[in-house]
């Protein structure tokens, strides 16, 4: 049996990160939560380990969420990178191609999907 997929999900919206939280936690998956992206960096930077972060772009607080993944892709490059916004791509600053990229709102369906590639091949 293959351990389960540690996600650390970042949004500061509280109704959406609670049901992102139980799916994922359905899904079999350790989930962590984080309400904006210093928070999910310090937890991060203190040991908290896990395979995916997935975080909204723009949220309250000095490092938005593409900052944030910007870091983490530096600091932590094994950990997969997902990042969902209300503006498409284009109207981002520049990702790098390995950061996932999914528009709001997004599907449950899209998600899972995408996790569970993630999951596959951490496997």
């Amino acid at each position: 049996m293959s351990k389960p997929l540690r996600i650390l999900y970042v949004e500061d919206q509280v109704d959406l990160r609670d049901l992102m939280a139980d799916v994922f936690a359905d899904m079999g998956m350790d989930v962590k939560l984080a309400a904006d992206a210093q928070t999910a960096f310090e937890m991060l930077t203190s040991g908290t380990e896990v395979d995916v972060l997935f975080t909204d772009v723009y949220m309250p607080g000095q490092m938005t969420g593409a900052e944030l993944s910007l870091r983490v892709q530096k600091m932590m490059p094994h950990i997969k990178i997902v990042l969902a916004s209300g503006h498409s791509r284009h109207q981002l600053p520049p990702l790098p191609s390995e950061i996932e990229f999914v528009q709001k709102p997004y599907s449950l369906g899209q998600v899972i999907k995408m996790l569970q590639t993630f999951q596959s091949a951490a496997a």
